[in-house]
């Protein structure tokens, strides 16, 4: 019972966290409205960058899902904080390593394209390796002298556990950063503007980075 609350906590903090991230989309959509001096314009922008992000989370999940299925739990810990720490230590590294579009003109298909690549370039998928190793599994052989049917059954149940829960992370995770992204960016376009990016900035390249770490520290010892 002590996996059962944590990780979906987890995704949605992290999610939150994402949410925000500037780079992650919101300062985006707030220029775009900006430009076009509408508001609506903030928020549909927002629907194709949840999207991206979504689909990007949602790719790393497979991948850890399949993982999760067909290799020993160990060897998924173990992989998944080597690339956790090494990802956090070339966010260190090179900070501004970010993915550019070439204009400010963009359809909902651009958006979309180019939040799947932020998302994917800061591993923002990665941070789900901690969250869904804490998820409970049953995806393996229960013993060696067990019935085929019976063998067969619980290995069937486990991939669906498997699967049905990472769908779950990606949606809780995607939900709380479009919760927090929508607000951030509706503050920002009617009262506070740009302008106080120049004033109050805060390094959240420095501090993604150290998460990216602290979460592969994390993977180890789950």
């Amino acid at each position: 019972m002590r996996y059962a609350a944590w990780p979906w906590v987890a995704a949605a903090l992290l999610g939150g966290y994402h949410g925000l991230d500037p780079s992650m989309g919101w300062l985006f959509a707030v220029a775009l409205g900006l430009q076009e001096r509408r508001r609506t314009r903030v928020l549909s922008a927002l629907v194709p960058i949840g999207a991206g992000h979504l689909i990007a989370i949602a790719a790393a999940a497979l991948l850890i899902a399949a993982a999760r299925i067909t290799v020993a739990a160990s060897v998924v810990r173990n992989v998944g904080a080597a690339v956790l720490v090494l990802f956090g230590v070339f966010r260190l590294w090179r900070p501004r390593a970010h993915p550019r579009l070439g204009g400010m003109r963009v359809n909902s298909w651009e958006l979309a394209l180019w939040s799947f690549v932020m998302a994917t370039a800061h591993g923002a998928g990665l941070m789900l390796v901690p969250v869904l190793l804490g998820m409970p599994a049953s995806a393996r052989v229960p013993g060696v002298h067990a019935h085929m049917a019976g063998v067969a059954s619980a290995l069937n149940g486990g991939r669906a556990l498997v699967i049905t829960q990472s769908a779950g992370i990606v949606l809780v995770h995607t939900a709380a950063m479009l919760a927090v992204m929508s607000a951030l960016a509706l503050v920002v376009y009617n009262w506070v503007g740009l302008a106080i990016l120049r004033q109050a900035w805060i390094n959240l390249d420095l501090i993604w980075a150290g998460a990216l770490i602290m979460a592969g520290v994390l993977a180890a010892v789950i």
